[in-house]
């Protein structure tokens, strides 16, 4: 699966793709955006910086779940769940920085002096801190899927048994976080975010700095993933993805490799999430439901699993699609969805980058 065009995008016309590609986040799009004037045809507007830079938070959901899946052979229907977590970590933490200048008037979110809560909740100690909920967004996620995953590899979970469980997973905790008492804002979640680092995120250059770090942080995620896939680590997990059995049989404990690539690609997700919410201005359970996991597999799916570059594809054409059909004609975005997923699973079962593979 990863032949042909896709070695072709790891030597160095990938490199040159790559550097076109930083080019245009670093240096093309601030450009565009601070530079050239509103009224001009080449002017980018906030709404596309937003709308890209929420889509590079998905292609970094799709490189992870490209490494469980594609590489590990692991299909999780619960990477929202990792990404949602991220989300709220660092969520807390631009909740915190409203200060009093929420509608109340109170040091406290506007949702807990609703509720006449006279003190933060125990999960929301030193949330004030940046590097402790930036930390987190790191700790929660990858601590969750390595205490599931530990339990469900060396059970010999495996196959469709593992995705249900994954899938049931995220659905319970989308539950509990729609709880008020949770203490994470019920349904409405987290919102009307203003300031990061005491920096407003309202003005055009918080976001473009956004956007770069969003950027680099895709760029740093394919690196990571081109590293570990195309290296001897990568080699022994595309062997458990065929062939589990021959592997163990060689002496290797299987157990270690899933667990690792499963809690990395969860910590990734975690990432991810958190560069989501500032640019996005919101994070609510609905992140979490089922539907929106197995969104994140479609995204795979149709750009190819075991190629890296596919999902990415995957990933902005799905997604691209998605705000075309909900601006236009948003009660026909779920049967489009399902439409794009019958047909490429009839004519194009390795993705885009399987059908770009047989052209080239």
């Amino acid at each position: 699966m990863t032949g042909g065009i896709s070695k072709r995008l790891y030597g160095p016309r990938g490199w040159a793709l790559l550097a076109l590609f930083s080019v245009a986040i670093f240096v093309v799009m601030p450009i565009l955006n601070l530079k050239v004037p509103a009224d001009s045809p080449f002017h980018v507007s906030a709404y596309w910086v937003t709308l890209l830079g929420k889509i590079m938070c998905y292609a970094i959901v799709a490189v992870a779940m490209d490494l469980v899946w594609g590489y590990a052979g692991i299909l999780s229907l619960g990477h929202g769940l990792f990404f949602a977590l991220g989300g709220y970590a660092f969520g807390m933490y631009l909740m915190r920085q409203i200060g009093s200048d929420g509608q109340y008037r109170q040091p406290m979110p506007d949702f807990m002096v609703f509720l006449d809560w006279k003190e933060f909740p125990w999960q929301w100690w030193n949330s004030d801190s940046f590097w402790w909920c930036a930390m987190l967004v790191l700790v929660v996620p990858g601590l969750l899927a390595f205490v599931f995953g530990y339990f469900a590899f060396r059970s010999r979970v495996k196959g469709v048994y593992f995705s249900i469980i994954t899938q049931a997973l995220t659905f319970a905790a989308m539950l509990l976080f729609f709880r008020n008492a949770t203490g994470f804002g019920g349904n409405n979640g987290f919102t009307d975010f203003r300031r990061i680092l005491d920096i407003p995120i309202a003005t055009p250059q918080t976001r473009m700095a956004l956007f770069a770090i969003t950027g680099a942080a895709l760029i740093g995620t394919l690196l990571l993933a081109r590293w570990l896939t195309t290296s001897r680590f990568g080699r022994v997990l595309a062997a458990i993805r065929d062939a589990e059995q021959r592997v163990m049989f060689c002496g290797y404990d299987t157990v270690h490799y899933k667990l690792f690539v499963w809690t990395l690609s969860a910590v990734i997700c975690g990432i991810a999430g958190a560069l989501y919410v500032p640019q996005v201005g919101i994070i609510n359970p609905g992140e979490m439901s089922p539907a929106n996991s197995i969104e994140i597999a479609i995204w795979v799916a149709v750009g190819g699993r075991g190629t890296l570059i596919g999902p990415l594809i995957g990933a902005g054409l799905v997604n691209g699609a998605k705000s075309f059909f909900t601006q236009t004609f948003p009660e026909y975005w779920l049967f489009a969805l399902g439409l794009i997923f019958i047909l490429v699973t009839l004519f194009l079962p390795q993705g885009v980058m399987g059908f770009m593979k047989k052209k080239a």
